[in-house]
């Protein structure tokens, strides 16, 4: 999250002085940030730190995790995906980026089979994710869906053992192996110590690792990640990305992130999908992909891009609505059937 000052007197008068420094941002959002200056507008932002990860000795596998071929999906008559081509790296963290109902959440279900594809194919390392079993296919891959609730009175420790429910069978119960998956999950999400708590007790960012911790414990080699920082306060959004990262730099998992926030999306992935309208306009490098140009033509903002100087990511900062927004331009829109109202978040 990149956090923005308007002045409304000249940049010279620098009325934040001393009064938004760094300690002042440390204690409010729970992290430190870096201050920097707005080049367009003079205006302070600031951005909160991430913690360093260390890469694993430079090795990154080849091929694709996950690809989709020719995709269409959506709900009931209203096709939210259209035709979509779309690789995911093996061993990389992809975000996927764009504006509200563009089809981001209707195409990670479709990568999971939770919907099923009006034309088009999605392989999971070479192999169709529609055939086989739903349980084999959740010893490949773990989802984490926006919105997930637990039946009242879980606790912690509860929730994170009920990712290994893919590894169990009448004939294959509880293992030492299975004691280990849920204590590293714990430890990686740093839940040890709320283990015995009701879920209900926690704050929402303790509730969402609690959620993330089911789906490390899953251990799977291909995690898809639905909207997790959504309504979290930077420095929760940050502790939850930065595992992310170590569980990718670290143990060579491939991610699929859903964000809203470009600058988090541009700080974390290694590879960036931009979609639109329902389809994929831009895929790469977030270094490439990420220009004013993009920005106004799909988000429909105008926009300032520095690097970061600390990460060497892009940082972008929206200064304006471009100017042809109001006629819905770079907004992204797609009608749903009316009778899939209810299931609207389904469709962002």
């Amino acid at each position: 999250m990149t956090v923005h000052a308007r002045l409304d007197e000249a940049p010279d008068a620098p009325v934040y002085a001393g009064v938004l420094t760094e300690p002042v941002l440390t204690e409010l959002y729970g992290a430190p940030c870096d201050i920097f200056t707005d080049t367009t507008t003079g205006g302070p932002f600031f951005v909160p730190r991430s913690r360093e990860v260390r890469d694993r000795n430079g090795h990154h596998p080849e091929g694709s995790a996950l690809e989709a071929r020719g995709v269409s999906a959506g709900y009931g008559e209203a096709v939210i995906v259209k035709d979509v081509d779309l690789r995911v790296p093996a061993g990389s963290i992809t975000a996927i980026v764009g504006p509200n109902a563009c089809g981001k959440s209707t195409l990670m279900r479709t990568c999971c089979r939770l919907l099923t594809p009006s034309q088009g194919a999605i392989q999971l390392d070479g192999k169709d994710v529609r055939k086989g079993s739903h349980r084999a296919l959740a010893k490949r891959l773990a989802l984490l869906l926006q919105g997930a609730t637990a039946p009242a009175g879980f606790e912690v420790e509860d929730l994170v053992i009920a990712g290994r429910v893919p590894h169990q069978s009448w004939l294959r119960q509880w293992r030492r192996e299975d004691e280990s998956a849920v204590e590293s999950a714990l430890v990686r999400c740093d839940l040890c110590e709320l283990r015995n708590r009701p879920l209900e007790t926690l704050s929402g960012g303790q509730q969402r690792r609690c959620w993330f911790g089911m789906a490390l414990a899953q251990d799977t080699p291909v995690l898809l990640l639905d909207e997790p920082t959504t309504f979290l306060d930077p420095a929760a959004q940050i502790q939850l990305l930065d595992i992310v990262r170590t569980l990718n730099r670290e143990l060579g998992r491939s991610v699929v992130i859903v964000l809203h926030d470009l600058n988090l999306a541009a700080r974390y992935a290694d590879n960036l999908v931009v979609m639109k309208a329902g389809q994929v306009v831009a895929t790469g490098d977030p270094n490439d992909v990420l220009t004013p140009g993009l920005l106004r033509d799909v988000f429909g903002v105008e926009a300032t891009i520095q690097k970061d100087p600390r990460t060497g990511t892009p940082l972008i900062i929206p200064w304006a609505l471009s100017e042809d927004d109001e006629s819905g331009h770079g907004i992204g829109m797609i009608p749903v059937a009316p009778e899939m109202m209810s299931a609207a978040t389904m469709s962002a």
